[in-house]
Parts: C-alpha cells; sequence; structure tokens
C-alpha cells in the first residue's frame, strides 16, 4: 500500500500520528504543506468523499484569524479557496492512498485501518 500522510512537520497531532505509524510498521511519504503547498485536485477529491466540513479546520488559530467574511457562507468551493489560499485550514493529518483516506488522528481509527 502507498500511502501519503499530508500535512504540516511541525504540527503535535502530525507528530503524534508520524509515531503511531512508526510504532506499527506503517510505511508513509509525507507531503509537508508548508515546503510543498496543497493541491486543489486533491482537496476537490477529498471535500467530495468526505465534505468540506470534515476536511476544513475551524478549531485552530488560522480560522478564528480570518475575517469575518471569509467565516460566512462557506460551501465547498469556499472552503477549498481558503484551503488553497492558506494550507494550515486543513484539518491534519490527512492520510491517504489506495482507497484509504483518514482525516485526523484518532488512534482507534487508525487502529481498525492498520491493525
Amino acid at each position: 500500500m502507498t500511502l501519503t500522510m499530508y500535512g504540516i512537520k511541525n504540527c503535535d497531532t502530525i507528530k503524534k500520528a508520524r509515531d503511531w505509524l512508526a510504532a506499527h510498521g506503517v510505511v508513509f511519504d509525507f507531503h509537508d504543506y508548508k515546503a510543498k503547498g496543497a493541491d486543489a485536485a486533491l482537496l476537490a477529491d477529498w471535500v467530495a468523499a468526505r465534505g468540506w466540513e470534515t476536511l476544513l479546520n475551524r478549531a485552530g488559530t488560522t480560522f478564528r484569524g480570518l475575517p469575518d467574511a471569509d467565516k460566512q457562507g462557506i460551501d465547498a468551493d469556499k472552503a477549498i479557496a481558503l484551503m488553497l489560499a492558506q494550507p494550515s485550514l486543513i484539518k491534519r493529518p490527512v492520510l491517504a492512498g489506495d482507497g484509504l483516506l483518514l482525516i485526523g488522528f484518532k488512534p482507534d481509527v487508525y487502529t481498525q485501518a492498520f491493525g
């Protein structure tokens, strides 16, 4: 299985997910949004699969710092545009590959996916 973890390397949740995967022998590539940016087509696919509400990180400081106009009237297209402009708005991590799409890190969900 070819897996890629998408996120920001200094994120605490990313560190926890990386540690969990390493401890369970799961091999993956890492895509750092800060270094490589976000991909519009991937974001659109993820939004289609899980919904923008799941993918858009509305709990973080980046979202709270947005102008009120950007926080209002969010739909899929606006969410994707916001996430492209500021990849820190993408919930972390996104783990994707070979039909797998996990958004966020919950050890029990990872255990179900990888045993």
